[in-house]
């Protein structure tokens, strides 16, 4: 006679149904401008311009645009994430303690600002002056220190005469590509030989531009592309990154990409570091 607890079809195939494994969740990952992602279902890979309510617009870079709703659906570096709303400012510092200066500084309590000095430290350009901000503009406001560009070092001297600076009254310039030999080089010593060498510090970097002083980390890439002499270097440098480079406009584009990559002392290189920290010094020092 069979046995009645002996089942012949063995145990309920439907009993471990529901002991699957929990799906893993994506990571988050903040739609910061510029960040690279690739939008799986269209397959359109670009970087982020701007988020705007639930939605995030990439920019590929042919320089067309599509808009995608946030979340799931994303992959970053070949990898599925969700996109999420970036934190506002507020947030971040309630997050990180204690506020450091983008120079790496602790940043001084809220107070007025401080009525700015008489010295002043002069850079090239437009787009020196905006990254020296960047970094360095709570220092500099917390110093009083007021930061101009002079288009250009060919006239230094003329604008070092008409300063006219005392040991009251000094001037720093960080200046690019300053090597030996170069035409800056020569212009800066000028300056140094000068009767007002004393109360002005003349220093630089060797980059061919201050683009070149963000470091290729912060850019994502190896190394900076090499532009032949023949080449205007900035067009060079977009060409190589495929991006459009026909007029000043989108020199100017390029330059916020650029900067937009730089959000502390880290993503510069060291030599213009200790350049603007010397003139930084050098304007602030007790007299």
């Amino acid at each position: 006679m069979p046995d009645d607890s002996y089942d012949r079809y063995g145990s309920d195939v439907l009993a471990d149904y529901n002991r699957r494994a929990a799906p893993v969740a994506l990571p988050k990952v903040e739609a910061e401008f510029d960040l690279v992602v690739e939008e799986v279902a269209s397959d359109f890979c670009g970087s982020v311009t701007r988020v705007e309510g639930r939605t995030v617009e990439l920019e590929d870079r042919n320089g067309k645009r599509r808009v995608f709703p946030l979340g799931a659906g994303f992959l970053l570096e070949g990898r599925p994430v969700q996109l999420v709303h970036p934190k506002t400012a507020a947030t971040r510092a309630a997050e990180a303690g204690p506020r450091r200066t983008a120079s790496g500084s602790i940043a001084a309590p809220l107070e007025r600002a401080r009525v700015a000095r008489a010295s002043r430290i002069y850079v090239e350009g437009r787009h020196d002056a905006e990254l020296v901000e960047k970094v360095w503009g709570d220092d500099l406001r917390s110093e009083g220190v007021v930061v101009e560009y002079l288009e250009g070092v060919d006239d230094l001297d003329a604008v070092v005469r008409d300063f006219a600076p005392t040991r009251e009254r000094r001037i720093g310039v960080l200046v690019d590509h300053l090597v030996t030999g170069s035409k800056e080089s020569r212009i800066a010593e000028a300056v140094s030989r000068g009767p007002f060498g004393a109360h002005v510090a003349v220093v630089g970097h060797p980059f061919v531009d201050i683009w070149q002083a963000v470091t290729p980390a912060a850019m994502g890439i190896r190394a900076w592309p090499t532009v032949p002499r023949s080449i205007e270097w900035k067009h060079g440098i977009c060409e190589a990154f495929g991006w459009p480079h026909d007029d000043q406009a989108d020199i100017a584009r390029a330059w916020k990409r650029i900067l937009a990559r730089v959000t502390t002392y880290t993503d510069l290189e060291p030599v213009l570091l200790g350049r603007v920290e010397q003139l930084i010094d050098f304007v602030t020092e007790p007299v």
